[in-house]
């Protein structure tokens, strides 16, 4: 019985669906089974049972893979990227291989030939025997052996300067390279990639859920540090022949329909020029409050506190610790065609639809106040400010307030109690705090629990934190580690918050210049929570560990 019979008799897919698969199979050359998944008709994992079934052949989780070295050693790493199989075990003469495609006995025959052993293949899903190679094999593999088996071009080119690294830089194996470490941080979630030269080899780190980690990198990318480097300085459209001094630029490219924005920043180092990229990818930024941690309570009043005609509302934290995200997302709960919204940014990271957004330049004097004096002009309801770093800016954002205007920004202060005595040491008078700062959030991020291995088990309570307080038989949450995590056991991140609301017993205190464990005290009658408090909520709901709670709200 074929392949279509089968779907067909289990009720998979239908007639219609088959024959337009049929239709697609011979328009471009196709195996029926890519078309129906090409379609969206089936999945891949779905094809691929039913193959393991008709074929006799076990279809694998390779979550459950760990392979030994002696097993990775058996395949010659060029027959692995090029034909995307994956040694998963290997026992008496014979190699298990998992493959998506079980109809390519030719690699099979490369394959037995190359080793000497008998090839036992084994189904799996392509982009999990992908994630395997890149782990195991290393990033841009396939791409690096073209390079080093090339006769010529980038080949030659060494970490040291080059006359042709700009014809090293466009050729089309370097070009590829780039390509897939920028797609594998997108694909990863990456915030940040660091490209890091050393005398004997080259690091790239991928920040994911704001903690740095390694890529599998092969070892000949050190050869090639020189044009990969080149590369992106001409897609930031910098200078490839000055490497003596600092350079920044941006990169905007699309992947999968979404826009992706990189800064760019490269600085001379001992052993050639550093790389760092920030991506700021635009379909993760537009989150509602809630999708960031935010609880329905604390969100209620927060919400109430953004929509008030005037004042100053101040989100406080360390630089990571997602404040602009949360201003954004304040700003989309707001923005409507009855409210002129204007932003002066440093720099303008993501596109407001509906909101006026004005890039600060520093080198022609346009500041933080200069923008904030200009667009008061433009009669704004809502003024949103990147940062308040000096008194120029704080006077203004200060004045803004007073004449009417709902004024939000940023400001660098580890709790929110300490928001308006921040303000008052910058030289804003007190008197003026207390009756324009209408609030202040200070915020945190701690990586969620990954939801595909999340345990909860019984906590060892001897080393708990004292101030974490559980029900009796109380369970605890931890990832274990997986490949979705890429074995951290976290995956993704969730705000802390801590909101505090200016009283009326908390103006007189900041009128009398009070320190901010009184302003602390004043705040529990308004219902303030304590980051640290807020963290533990998260803990047993299970959101993330202690661990993380711990790091970043030490006492």
């Amino acid at each position: 019985m074929s392949v279509a019979h089968i779907l067909l008799s289990r009720g998979l897919v239908t007639p219609e669906q088959l024959a337009e698969a049929q239709a697609l199979q011979r328009a471009e050359g196709l195996r029926l089974d890519h078309a129906l998944v090409q379609l969206g008709v089936l999945t891949e994992r779905q094809i691929l049972a039913v193959m393991a079934e008709h074929l006799d052949i076990p279809l694998v989780n390779l979550d459950d893979i760990t392979p030994d070295p002696e097993t990775l050693r058996s395949l010659p790493s060029k027959i692995v990227y090029r034909k995307r199989l994956f040694p998963v075990s290997r026992s008496n003469g014979t190699l298990n291989v998992a493959t998506s495609d079980a109809f390519d006995l030719y690699a099979f025959d490369e394959l037995r030939l190359a080793t000497g052993l008998d090839i036992q293949p084994v189904l799996a899903p392509r982009d999990d025997i992908e994630k395997l190679i890149k782990s195991h094999f290393g990033l841009g593999g396939d791409t690096l052996d073209e390079m080093v088996g090339a006769d010529d071009g980038p080949a030659a080119v060494t970490g040291e300067p080059s006359d042709d690294l700009m014809e090293a830089a466009q050729e089309a194996s370097v070009i590829k390279l780039v390509n897939e470490i920028i797609l594998e941080a997108v694909h990863e979630r990456a915030s940040d990639i660091h490209i890091e030269p050393y005398e004997h080899h080259m690091s790239i780190r991928y920040r994911i859920d704001g903690v740095l980690q390694e890529a599998s990198v092969p070892p000949q990318m050190h050869r090639f540090q020189a044009a990969i480097i080149s590369r992106i300085k001409i897609l930031a459209n910098l200078n490839i022949a000055e490497r003596r001094i600092p350079q920044d630029g941006r990169i905007k490219f699309n992947v999968g329909g979404r826009q992706v924005d990189v800064r760019v920043s490269v600085i001379p180092m001992l052993f050639g020029e550093g790389v760092v990229m920030r991506l700021l990818d635009k379909s993760n930024v537009l989150f509602t409050l809630q999708q960031l941690g935010m609880d329905d309570g604390t969100f209620g009043t927060f919400k109430g506190l953004i929509e008030r005609p005037h004042g100053i509302f101040l989100v406080t934290g360390p630089t990571g610790s997602g404040k602009t995200t949360t201003l954004y997302a304040a700003l989309n709960a707001i923005v409507g065609p009855e409210l002129k919204v204007i932003t002066v940014e440093d720099p303008v990271e993501y596109h407001l639809h509906g909101v006026n957004q004005i890039p600060v330049h520093h080198q022609v004097g346009m500041t933080f106040e200069k923008g904030l004096r200009a667009i008061l002009r433009h009669d704004p309801d809502v003024v949103m400010i990147g940062e308040i770093r000096d008194l120029e800016t704080a006077a203004a954002a200060t004045q803004a307030a007073m004449t009417g205007h709902l004024v939000l920004s940023t400001l660098h202060t580890n709790d929110a109690a300490s928001a308006p005595m921040r303000l008052v040491d910058m030289g804003v008078e007190p008197f003026l705090v207390a009756s324009t700062l209408v609030g202040a959030m200070a915020q945190r991020l701690v990586r969620r629990i990954c939801p595909k291995c999340k345990q909860w088990a019984e906590p060892d309570l001897a080393n708990l934190p004292k101030d974490l307080v559980l029900e009796p038989g109380a369970r605890l949450a931890r990832g274990v580690g997986c490949p979705n995590c890429r074995n951290t056991g976290y995956r993704g991140r969730s705000g802390l918050y801590e909101l505090l609301v200016t009283s009326d017993a908390i103006s007189e205190l900041i009128i009398a210049r009070a320190p901010s464990h009184r302003i602390i005290h004043a705040g529990r009658d308004t219902g303030l929570r304590l980051l640290r408090e807020d963290g533990w909520v998260k803990v047993r709901q299970g959101v993330t560990t202690p661990d993380e709670v711990v790091l970043c709200t030490a006492l």
